[in-house]
């Protein structure tokens, strides 16, 4: 490592080791599993309150056109109302897709994802392709009590 690298390691008092250590790969392991689980729980919620998983796995070639219709329009609404509740999504742009916008100096570029022939600086100008979605809120539903991460959704036996 040269000098300066090293100086500044030193000065902000984290000097870097050759390798990673057990802990850092245990944290990480751990870190990773908990996003798995946040993500299956996500599916979780969606199959709970909307049998998005229920749809998905179902064969639609079994059936007409206007069943699958009605089938359709009580899971999105299912799903819609959970998402309304946990998520509550809000437009990144409030423009409606095709019309021109303006894309100032600044822009959040986590928010705003330029496409097409980008070239020089801002501002540009474009034709909104995509609204963006983000948050409204940030409810996040109870994980379920399940110790094994892997179960998105315990099967149901009635007992007669």
């Amino acid at each position: 490592m040269s000098k300066t690298f090293t100086e500044v390691y030193i000065k902000k008092g984290e000097m870097p080791s050759k390798g990673k250590s057990k802990k850092d790969f245990v944290d990480q392991k751990i870190e990773q599993d908990r996003k798995r689980r946040l993500f299956l729980h996500s599916l979780s919620v969606l199959q709970r309150d909307g049998r998005l998983l229920d749809f998905f796995d179902e064969d639609l070639s079994l059936y007409e056109d206007e069943q699958i219709g009605a089938a359709v329009r009580s899971v999105q609404e299912d799903c819609k109302r959970t998402i309304k509740k946990y998520i509550d999504l809000k437009p990144v742009i409030e423009s409606e897709e095709g019309e021109m916008v303006t894309i100032e100096p600044g822009f959040d570029i986590d928010s705003i994802k330029l496409i097409g022939n980008v070239s020089g600086e801002p501002p540009f100008e474009g034709i909104l392709k995509h609204r963006g979605w983000k948050a409204g809120k940030k409810e996040i539903p109870k994980l379920s009590d399940i110790r094994d991460v892997a179960i998105i959704t315990p099967a149901e036996v009635e007992i007669q």
